[in-house]
């Protein structure tokens, strides 16, 4: 029996896609004829940026109630959806707003729910990650309708270009105890986890650590680590160790926390390039450095982890003398 596939994204606050909605599109594309199902508050523009996607349909549920994340109206908009287009495979990027609403439509709709998707073949073979990124499984399900999460960096984003559509714009049920009344993030230099930095910064234990001098100088640390995040908008990661200092009442870098946290116990994360300092490059330290593309790192010892080819460059050096003059090369470029 043929599937009916539906692409489900929510547009982003200025009414684009992101980019892991573009690349969970790709993956759609691959999979044969589909429809698209968008959701926000104003979704016409999102529509005509993927118009030449080959999509047969594009439904929408939009409005003002629909521009913040909330579960009661974000549920009920993607479950009309999947029941006007019939659809009995969902496709949707793995987001926090997707996450929190659509394992609740797939129990609405007597279906499944997979998250965390990492692969997915044409014939619905999914894969995703088990015991913290150590094994690999294939999932397949014969219960439908079938909700599918994916994770970014399974595709390169759609590229196919833009094209005026025509939108079948649903009605949906808006009301809510919950009230939106405002959003409040934190300034820009605050923020240290950015998920679609082009880098991805690991700061390890050694920072801490008593350095030549016989003293530890976190401070410093500090100082040459945000300096570098503030220069290239990179993403910062923690290990383990690091970020459990903090109970172990030594210092330790005011600005991370086990959200920072990435390896086995944390984040798998999906930049473009990354780069670790100060860690060992020990089998935890890597998993979370399963999807990086290119992977480089800092240490001084040439016989640690990352020396047998977990990462493709290793520089044996001191980290805060290559901080400062990555730094001062940043500042003089500008």
């Amino acid at each position: 029996m043929a599937e009916t596939i539906l692409f489900l994204a929510f547009t982003e606050p200025d009414g684009s896609l992101s980019r892991v909605a573009l690349e969970t599109l790709a993956v759609a594309q691959s999979l044969g004829a589909f429809s698209v199902g968008l959701i926000g508050a104003d979704v016409q523009a999102a529509a005509d940026s993927i118009g030449r996607c080959g999509a047969s349909k594009y439904f929408a549920v939009s409005g003002s109630a629909f521009a913040q994340p909330r579960y009661s109206t974000d549920a009920a908009a993607a479950e009309t959806i999947c029941r006007i287009a019939a659809a009995t495979v969902v496709i949707t990027a793995h987001t926090s707003r997707s996450a929190r609403a659509l394992p609740g439509v797939a129990q609405r709709l007597n279906g499944r729910v997979d998250t965390h998707i990492t692969g997915l073949t044409p014939d619905l073979d999914v894969s995703r990650w088990l015991y913290r990124q150590r094994m690999e499984a294939v999932i397949t399900r014969v219960q439908r309708p079938w909700i599918l999460l994916l994770e970014s960096g399974c595709a390169g984003p759609y590229a196919g270009g833009a094209a005026p559509v025509a939108v079948d714009h649903l009605n949906v049920n808006t009301s809510s105890r919950t009230q939106v009344t405002g959003r409040q993030s934190p300034r820009s230099e605050q923020q240290t986890i950015r998920p679609d930095a082009p880098l991805l910064f690991v700061a390890g234990a050694g920072w801490t650590k008593k350095q030549k001098d016989g003293q530890p100088h976190v401070a410093e640390a500090g100082e040459l680590i945000l300096g570098l995040l503030n220069s290239t908008n990179a993403s910062l990661g923690s290990s383990k160790s690091l970020v459990d200092l903090s109970g172990e009442g030594q210092d330790v870098l005011p600005f991370l926390s086990h959200l920072n946290q990435v390896g086995q116990t944390g984040a798998t994360p999906r930049h473009p390039k990354g780069l670790a300092t100060c860690c060992h490059g020990e089998e935890p330290h890597v998993v979370g450095w399963r999807f990086i593309t290119e992977r480089r790192a800092v240490n001084l010892d040439a016989n640690c982890g990352w020396a047998r080819r977990k990462a493709d460059v290793l520089y044996v050096a001191d980290a805060f003398e290559v901080m400062k003059r990555l730094n001062a090369l940043l500042a003089a470029t500008g």
